[in-house]
């Protein structure tokens, strides 16, 4: 009887630290531990926040991608149009790109911290390069190629 009342103390501890452990696993617990174990500009981002933004990103390169694709021979009405959805996808892009960024201590993807100020960089030069009185949308398709670049390097 000893033998199994020790047994049973045991199983009930192992039980009980298993329950502990699991606890401290869920994302609160590891959220308020990466406050203190990470310095306070580090960007931990979550694999479904990176998920949905590269998503939103991939979105915004469908819809640039779609108005270059329009032809050359075009009205001026056309061409304004033209700019406005090149320009307004380049604008998008941007703001997920730039929140995609690592802080200046780093981030938990190591390779947004080579890939995603280049990528930045790359679109404000589409957008100035768009904005012109002759748009020029030759950066603009540079940035489709970066992102291949990136994920063919990252996969």
């Amino acid at each position: 009887m000893n033998k199994l009342s020790i047994s049973l103390s045991k199983i009930v501890v192992t039980v009980a630290l298993s329950a502990i452990l699991l606890a401290a696993c869920s994302n609160k617990f590891a959220a308020s531990v990466r406050k203190v174990t990470y310095p306070p500009d580090f960007k931990y981002t979550e694999k479904a926040e990176l998920r949905t933004d590269m998503q939103r990103l991939a979105l915004q390169m469908g819809l640039l991608d779609q108005a270059l694709i329009k032809p050359l021979a075009q009205t001026p009405n056309e061409i304004e149009i033209q700019r406005e959805q090149v320009l307004t996808a380049l604008k998008n892009m941007s703001k997920i790109a730039t929140n995609l960024q690592a802080g200046n201590s780093g981030a938990n993807h190591p390779f947004m911290d080579d890939y995603m100020q280049k990528l930045v960089g790359k679109i404000d030069e589409a957008r100035i390069a768009a904005s012109f009185e002759q748009p020029r949308y030759y950066f603009a398709g540079k940035v489709s190629g970066s992102c291949v670049n990136c994920h063919k390097v990252n996969r």
